[in-house]
């Protein structure tokens, strides 16, 4: 594929990730957030994470240099207006998300591929107020991007086909396997994981089992790599709750409402892995605390 000039706006969890895996592919992206310190601050979390693939022996320190050298923090919206492709990366919510592509709409040239990374939103209904709906599109990632192998290509309702053939050669560019998906509240993956996260929370709060013990069952009795409550805190359990919110706003449907322990963990700003709380406990670098370097460390602070 030749060179693409790809904008990423959002430099968030996801917009970090996908910059990473946007430059591991060998292509130049300016990665943009309001101001330059939030999008340093982006690049400091992509620093951070190569750093743990390099203690795990996954990546060099010339592969750092490589990665880092290829993306480049902006606060400069109006950068996109020689992109070929623009991600974004912004927090799950609707009107937010419709201001941006219709500023997009005006800034950016006309054959350019406008991208939301949504995982629950109509793409239509953020089309719907830009004047090229036939060039918007989903792409939902999963996180960590640089490590879930899959994407979905999500098509609105006015999505031509020149637009999803470009979607799937920059999918194929990450080197992601991706699926196909007729726009539905929830996609594919947030709409079966959702339920299932919030029944393992339902399970933890009615005292049915501990946390580990839930997560446990879940790795050992279906093979699951990572067991529901970490894999929450993982995603962010802010943002598994806005996916929740989202969903039962469009289907109303019971088992998309969130889990009151969810609500009372978000709302004490314990978020998961980012915060270092959630579910479980975690050090600086991401990795689990476990229930007796927990009591250790508490035995000694005491």
């Amino acid at each position: 594929m030749a060179a693409v000039q790809i904008i990423i706006i959002g430099a968030g969890v996801m917009g970090r990730g996908l910059a990473e895996a946007v430059s591991t592919s060998g292509h130049e992206v300016i990665l943009v957030d309001k101001t330059t310190k939030l999008a340093a601050r982006g690049i400091k979390g992509i620093e951070e994470s190569i750093d743990r693939e390099i203690h795990k022996w996954g990546l060099t320190q010339s592969d750092k240099k490589a990665i880092l050298a290829r993306i480049h923090p902006s606060s400069d919206v109006s950068q996109a207006e020689d992109a070929d492709t623009v991600f974004e990366a912004i927090p799950e919510d609707l009107n937010l998300k419709r201001a941006l592509f219709e500023k997009l709409d005006k800034i950016c040239k006309p054959e350019a591929m406008l991208v939301t990374n949504t995982g629950t939103l109509s793409i239509s209904e953020i089309a719907a107020t830009t004047s090229r709906p036939k060039k918007i599109i989903g792409m939902h990632f999963l996180n960590p991007v640089t490590k879930v192998p899959l994407v979905e290509i999500v098509k609105g309702l006015k999505t031509d086909e020149e637009t999803f053939q470009k979607a799937v050669e920059i999918a194929e560019l990450l080197n992601k396997k991706w699926i196909t998906v007729n726009e539905y509240p929830g996609y594919v993956t947030t709409r079966i994981i959702v339920p299932l996260l919030n029944e393992a929370m339902h399970v933890l709060m009615e005292g049915v089992a501990t946390a580990d013990d839930i997560d446990e069952a879940m790795k050992l009795g279906f093979g699951f790599d990572v067991g529901p409550l970490a894999l929450a805190d993982m995603m962010g359990l802010d943002v598994v709750m806005s996916w929740m919110e989202n969903l039962i706003k469009e289907l109303r449907d019971h088992k998309y409402n969130p889990c009151p322990t969810l609500r009372k963990l978000v709302r004490a700003g314990h978020l998961g892995m980012k915060t270092g709380s959630g579910f479980f406990e975690y050090d600086a670098d991401g990795d689990r605390i476990s229930p007796n370097e927990r009591a250790e460390k508490q035995e000694k602070a005491g």
